[in-house]
């Protein structure tokens, strides 16, 4: 049975197991004026007469201060003060650096889906130039990951004290690309639900397997996968009727011995961290659609049991997390993976917007300027992963700290690190060297 698709990790292996390394320290003219283009598509609706910073220079600043540590508008101005004889090499910079509340104000003007489709196609363009000049191969569906994040420094409303429910974003997260391919706020009177089927409908999910927490599983959800020719996993609370109980009715303790003495439809894992043996257990058995309403759920074939038991080393207690999910999925060892690889959107993506790019300490009122700030920042991530393993795995922090030590030279590096030519010249020294 196929695996699911990770090119990203593929990407990390081959770097890492050839010892493949950027030596040369000249940024490719190239790839910097790619970033020129990519940022001058996105529209200025700002009056001619009144434009004093072009859109382009005042988003590729904040890229590059970003990618240097910025985590705010007053930081984004002190880079480019700091930095700016080195930018007037690519820009014209004809009125200086723009101040904080001109970046604030401005990013509160970009529309954020043009925002979006211009650097989700500037990642996935890399991604497959990456992918062609490594000979990596799409082998085995993909794997997309919905999930909802809250940004908790939004909660008020700019000039006054009135505090507001703090902005929500949906995320569609590709896990086998590592790439977020979109981010939807949600409003102050809705939730995540249209928003992630507005998305679903215009993806195109043939050889797809979508993942999403209890909230999103909904009938019309799962329709709509079904739709665009994709695979689903959801998982199981009391949101949805009747089926939690089914399915947690399926696996008695007798049904769960017989599913391992068969161990076609069981799989388990058993991994040693930070003083705690964790052993996961997932049982598969077919959705027995004389279940009350489970028929009206398309292309639910099996449920799934997850039984996780944690045990502590130190303490010699033992803990057991008990969940269950419905899929359109047949393979249990596909399933497993698929119900793993959803905590990448948490691992990979939330966590690291929180603590690497400090998002829960903004506080910027206006929450257009603040969803364009979050998919820079979104950019910059993706990016950074993929220089971790030319870095020697330097974690993303400490990334974006050296690049803000040593401008040049280390954007140089990272600048590399997504230009083909410089990746094909590296492993083919890499190859020379092993001779």
């Amino acid at each position: 049975m196929a695996k699911i698709c990770k090119p990203i990790v593929e990407y990390k292996d081959i770097i890492s197991s050839r010892g493949i390394t950027l030596d040369d320290y000249t940024p490719p003219k190239k790839t910097m004026k790619r970033f020129i283009r990519l940022f001058r598509v996105i529209e200025d609706i700002r009056f001619d007469g009144m434009i004093d910073y072009p859109l382009y220079e005042v988003i590729l600043i904040a890229f590059l201060a970003i990618l240097g540590n910025a985590s705010s508008w007053t930081e984004m101005e002190r880079f480019g003060i700091k930095k700016q004889k080195w930018l007037k090499k690519f820009l014209k910079l004809k009125n200086g650096i723009p101040s904080h509340d001109t970046f604030r104000r401005v990013f509160g003007l970009i529309d954020p889906i043009q925002l979006e489709h211009a650097t989700v196609l500037f990642l996935m363009e890399n991604m497959a130039a990456i992918k062609k000049s490594l000979n990596i191969k799409d082998s085995g569906p993909k794997l997309i990951c919905i999930d909802g994040k809250e940004e908790k420094g939004t909660g008020r409303k700019y000039g006054t004290k009135e505090e507001i429910r703090n902005l929500q974003i949906l995320h569609v997260y590709d896990a086998s690309d590592s790439i977020c391919l979109c981010s939807r706020p949600i409003g102050q009177k809705t939730n995540e639900i249209p928003a992630a089927q507005e998305v679903l409908n215009a993806l195109q999910l043939k050889d797809t397997i979508v993942t999403f927490d209890a909230l999103h599983t909904q009938k019309e959800t799962i329709r709509l996968i079904v739709k665009q020719k994709g695979d689903y996993v959801g998982a199981l609370k009391g949101n949805q009727g009747t089926l939690e109980q089914d399915a947690n009715d399926s696996f008695s303790e007798e049904i769960k011995k017989k599913i391992i003495t068969n161990g076609k439809n069981y799989y388990e894992t058993c991994e040693k961290a930070h003083n705690q043996v964790e052993t996961r257990q997932f049982y598969l058995i077919k959705a027995n659609h004389t279940f009350n309403g489970a028929i009206e759920w398309q292309n639910l074939r099996n449920f799934i049991c997850y039984e996780k038991k944690i045990y502590n080393i130190v303490t010699e207690k033992e803990r057991t997390e008990i969940s269950y999910y419905i899929t359109s999925l047949r393979d249990i060892e596909m399933c497993a993976d698929a119900i793993r690889g959803h905590w990448s959107v948490e691992n990979q993506l939330h966590w690291h917007l929180d603590y690497s790019f400090y998002e829960d300490d903004n506080t910027t009122a206006d929450r257009n300027a603040f969803t364009n700030l979050s998919l820079i920042n979104k950019m910059v991530l993706s990016l950074c992963k993929l220089a971790q393993p030319l870095l020697k795995n330097r974690s993303i922090r400490t990334i974006r700290k050296e690049f803000s030590w040593d401008f040049e030279d280390s954007l140089a590096m990272i600048l590399n690190a997504f230009d083909e030519n410089s990746l094909k010249n590296a492993l083919e020294n890499a190859h020379k060297a092993t001779k």
